[in-house]
């Protein structure tokens, strides 16, 4: 069967605010997650319960930073660019001979299946090499009616 991969893409131009935070340690994710959060509610997303964008973001956000910290080698960078139509999530790490692969014929409860995932809330997605970096990215729209599912 043929291997299925992330497509090899560059980065899109990303214009807005930038977060950025250095991972060190998959334990420091949770409260990554509760500052991305607090800039959310700081830019005035609204949090809204019948538009849950900004959980998404959060969630593809986990699993892109989550991904490299297993499978990547530090450091591990992840920035999010928050523009006015939606947001960058770029997440880099020094393992640039693996490239991300989603996992294939595998059982869910053994997990592996967040690219997958990222995929589906991602209007688009890639990754590519620069440098001595791994880049692995995704676009996720700041409104749910705003998504057009990426292709794979």
């Amino acid at each position: 069967m043929a291997r299925m991969t992330w497509p090899l893409r560059p980065l899109p131009d990303g214009r807005g605010e930038v977060w950025r935070w250095d991972l060190g340690d998959i334990a420091e994710l949770p409260a990554v997650r509760s500052v991305l959060r607090s800039r959310l509610d700081d830019v005035g997303f609204p949090r809204e319960p019948d538009d849950p964008a900004g959980e998404r973001l959060i969630l593809a956000f986990d699993e892109l930073a989550s991904n490299a910290l297993r499978h990547g080698e530090n450091p591990v960078v992840a920035t999010v660019v928050a523009g006015s139509g939606g947001w960058l999530l770029d997440v880099s790490d020094r393992a640039r001979d693996a490239m991300p692969t989603p996992a294939v014929d595998r059982d869910p409860a053994q997990g592996g299946l967040g690219l997958h995932l990222v995929a589906r809330l991602a209007v688009a997605h890639g990754w590519y090499v620069d440098g001595s970096c791994k880049h692995v990215w995704a676009c996720l729209p700041s409104t749910i009616e705003e998504r057009t599912p990426a292709l794979v």
